[in-house]
This record gives C-alpha cells, sequence and structure tokens, in this order.
C-alpha cells in the first residue's frame, strides 16, 4: 500500500512538473533535454537574415557598376573589394567575442543585430549618391573624391552588414540541437536566397516600371539608388521582426542546454583567439581550407561579371560606362544573380537527398563541381538568355557553402565560445576575398589578357580545388 503510495504522489509530482513546465515554456524557454523547435521557431529565427541579405546583395551586384560609373579602371576594380572583406575579419570576430559575454534583458545577440542593421540603413541612403556631391575631380591616389567618399560608404556599410549578419548564425548555434541544425541552416540559405533574390532584380525591376537607368557621366541612375532606398527599408523590418518574434537563452539555459558547466566555461571565454585557434577542431581548418578557394572564386564573380556580360552579350566597347551597354550589362548581372539565387533555392531542395546517400562531405564536393562547371560554361555562351543557365549553375555552390560549412563545423563545437568561433570562422570567408581582391587586377592583367569572363573561368577552377580539398575534412567532436 505504501508503495502504491508513494508512486501516485510520483505521479501527481511529475504531472504538475510537467504542467509548470508546459505553461512556462515560452518562458524559460528551455529545458535540460535538447528539445526540438517548432518551423515557426526556425524561421522566426532566421527572418532577418531576408533583409540583411537584400543589402548584402545589392552591395555584391552594383559595386563594380558605381565605381566604374565614378570613374575607375577595370583593373582597379578588385581593389575597391579588399575593404568590405577585410572589414569582416576585424568585426566578426570582435562581435562573436563580446556578444558571447552579453546577456542582458535585450538578449545577447540581438543587440548586435539592432546596432548593424541601423548603421546600414543610413549608409545605404548616401552610398548611391557618391556621383551626386560636387567634390570635384582632384586625384589622391590616383582616385577622385566621389570614389574615395564611396569607398569609406562602402567600408562602413560592409562593417554594419557583417554586425548584423553575424549573430544569426550565431543564434542558430546557439539555441538549435545538433538534429535540427542542418534543417536551420537550410531555411536560413533559403531566406538569403530569397533576400538576394529581391536585391538582385530591384535595379530591373525599378528600371522597368520607368525610372531612369542612365545617367549622366559619374552620376549613379535613379534605378539604382531607389534600389537602396527600398532595400534599406526592408532590411530594418526584418531584423525587427526577428528582434522582437525570438527570446534567447538566458545563462543558465544555455548551460543546461549546451552541457556546459558555467564557472568552468567564463574562464575558457576569457582565452585569447590564438590559444582558441590552437584549441580549434581540425574541422575549422579543413572548412576553412575549401571556404578559401569557394570564396576567392564568388570574389571574381561579384567584381567582373559587369564586364564579362556587358562584353560577351552586349557589345560594350570597354570605355564609357555611361553608355548604355554598360548600364543595361548591369541590369542583366542582377537578373544572372537572381537565377543564381533561385538556382540555390532550388538546390537546397536537392541537398537533403544528397547528404543522405552521399552524407555532409559528398553534397558538398557535387555542389562544388556543378557551380564550377557554371562558371566556366560563361566563356562560350554570348547570348544573355543563355547565360542565366549557367549562373543557376553557380547557384549549386552557393547552396552548400551557405549551410553545409556551419553544419559541419557548428556539430565539431562544445557550446563554449560558439559565437567567437563563429566570428573566427568567417575570417576564411573573408580572407580569400582578400587574397583574390588584391591579386584580381594582376590576374586578369598577365594571365586573362584583359578578358573579364576569363577570371569567370578562373573562379570555376578555384571551385574545383575546393572540391577536391573537401576530402580532407573530418566530421564530429573534437
Amino acid at each position: 500500500m505504501l508503495f502504491f503510495l508513494a508512486r501516485v504522489k510520483k505521479k501527481q509530482y511529475l504531472c504538475s512538473r510537467f504542467y509548470r513546465n508546459v505553461n512556462n515554456f515560452d518562458k524559460i524557454h528551455v529545458m535540460t533535454e535538447k528539445r526540438n523547435l517548432s518551423f515557426g521557431q526556425l524561421f522566426n529565427l532566421s527572418f532577418g537574415f531576408f533583409g540583411v541579405q537584400i543589402a548584402y546583395a545589392l552591395q555584391s551586384a552594383n559595386i563594380s557598376r558605381i565605381f566604374a560609373t565614378l570613374g575607375a579602371d577595370p583593373h582597379q576594380l578588385s581593389f575597391f573589394w579588399v575593404l568590405p572583406p577585410l572589414m569582416g575579419m576585424i568585426v566578426q570576430p570582435l562581435v562573436g567575442k563580446y556578444s558571447d559575454k552579453t546577456w542582458n534583458r535585450l538578449g545577447r545577440r540581438k543587440p548586435y543585430l539592432i546596432v548593424g542593421a541601423l548603421i546600414a540603413v543610413a549608409v545605404m541612403l548616401l552610398l548611391p549618391n557618391a556621383g551626386n556631391f560636387t567634390f570635384g575631380q582632384s586625384l589622391f591616389l590616383g582616385l577622385n573624391a566621389a570614389m574615395w567618399f564611396g569607398l569609406f560608404s562602402l567600408m562602413f556599410l560592409d562593417t554594419s552588414i557583417n554586425i548584423a549578419m553575424q549573430p544569426f548564425k550565431m543564434m542558430v548555434g546557439d539555441m538549435v540541437n545538433e538534429e535540427q541544425k542542418g534543417l536551420a541552416y537550410s531555411i536560413q540559405s533559403f531566406l538569403c536566397n530569397a533576400g538576394s533574390l529581391a536585391g538582385y532584380i530591384f535595379p530591373i525591376l525599378f528600371t522597368w516600371v520607368g525610372i531612369a537607368n542612365t545617367a549622366p557621366e559619374g552620376v549613379i541612375p535613379d534605378s539604382v539608388k531607389w534600389s537602396f532606398y527600398i532595400g534599406a527599408g526592408l532590411l530594418i523590418f526584418c531584423v525587427l521582426y526577428t528582434f522582437f518574434t525570438v527570446k534567447e537563452l538566458n545563462p543558465e539555459e544555455y548551460a543546461k542546454f549546451h552541457g556546459l558547466e558555467t564557472k568552468k566555461d567564463e574562464k575558457k571565454q576569457d582565452a585569447s583567439f590564438i590559444r582558441l585557434l590552437i584549441d580549434a577542431p581540425s574541422t575549422f581548418w579543413t572548412v576553412g581550407l575549401v571556404q578559401f578557394f569557394c570564396w576567392a572564386a564568388f570574389l571574381f564573380m561579384w567584381t567582373y561579371s559587369n564586364g564579362a556580360i556587358a562584353t560577351q552579350c552586349f557589345g560594350w566597347d570597354g570605355v564609357s560606362t555611361a553608355a548604355e551597354p554598360f548600364q543595361n550589362a548591369g541590369n542583366w548581372v542582377g537578373v544572372c544573380f537572381a537565377i543564381q539565387a533561385v538556382g540555390s533555392m532550388l538546390w537546397a531542395l536537392v541537398m537533403p537527398a544528397l547528404e543522405k546517400k552521399f552524407h555532409n562531405k559528398g553534397a558538398y564536393a557535387i555542389s562544388l563541381i556543378v557551380g564550377a562547371l557554371g562558371f566556366i560554361s560563361t566563356l562560350f555562351v554570348t547570348n544573355q538568355y543563355v547565360l542565366l543557365v549557367s549562373y543557376a549553375f553557380i547557384g549549386a555552390a552557393w547552396a552548400a557553402m551557405l549551410a553545409v560549412p556551419f553544419t559541419i563545423l557548428t556539430n565539431s563545437l562544445k557550446g563554449d565560445n560558439m559565437g567567437y568561433y563563429l566570428g573566427l570562422f568567417n575570417c576564411t570567408i573573408c580572407l580569400p576575398q582578400i587574397v583574390a581582391a588584391l591579386i584580381g587586377g594582376a590576374i586578369l592583367k598577365y594571365i586573362c589578357a584583359g578578358s573579364q569572363v576569363g577570371m569567370l573561368v578562373a573562379a570555376g577552377v578555384l571551385l574545383i580545388l575546393g572540391a577536391i580539398s573537401v576530402v580532407l575534412i573530418k566530421e564530429g567532436k573534437k
């Protein structure tokens, strides 16, 4: 009888405990087991990434066009791409380090979302107007004042985008269990590509509705300006949506979720980045090697697509950037990048089947090979519509780059210093872009004989090297 009463009392206690936990789920947000999040929660976690990616897409598709319009020589173009990844290398590890220690009523990562978004909005309103201000035409280090204004605007834009972008990856690492991380990063990849699609088509869309796509020499067309204005509005809306719909874990909940000993791991978080790099799992370095080839390839795409498409498909003479063929090609670059984003979204639907059959590494390598074929095929295409097929293939590599590396890496980390490691891992994205930007002009001149489409072929070769490097990756925790 006593045994029976004890069992009843235990069941009552468990039921009461369960009822309290269910009622307080939204409040405490986590139990000691690694719970699954609903699809809606995963979606809210990354929705702000949609707006951030609109800004990033506008930057990627239009920066070469903007600086060429302001008077930059084609051999100078790659140098304008040094600052964005350089700022990323500085900013993202710092965001990771300090957000690891930021526990307040606004959240852990969310304060950085707001700060980054507000700065980005301000800069997006200024950057496309670089050619409108009266600076004069005097040169300093070979650049006129409008180009210097644009350069510093670009630096602040990319810095702010980095501040706003990185926390989304960190929140997935913070709040999603290993079983759901693949899905979480796939949702993030989908939203990323959807945002890219919107940002890429804005200039041609606004041209279609009657906004001017040409302007006097040295002035950015209104179609580009309005693309940045609308993009700024969408950016702040999307970031605010995630800010108000997501509740981050507090320190105790985070420690339980990741199986950490709070006091012990607080000391670990004070370690220098050199110590963290020494202690990094081998996955950090092997995935980073693959990243090096991939991101160098895409830097070449962003830098040279405008000139390559203008020459190959629009008959541009390679001289006047105010000429209609160059500006029309600039719009078509947005369309090509949009098709790349669509191809990426469609390939993301194929990725789970590839991962099931060939595992993460096999799916990664196959995707990079498909992207390489897309890049190399541009050498043989002179029709602007056929060119869309090439960029759709490139989307396969982009889909893998956005999801697989972070899935593999975060599954190899314990949870302590997650943000700092993801910030440091961003260096494997930024460093190859810096290297590619510094040597791009020399490759264009001495290897590709001035052919900008040749730089797209070089991008394909880099992706092949990346696919070969995938074999070095070892998955799992250290």
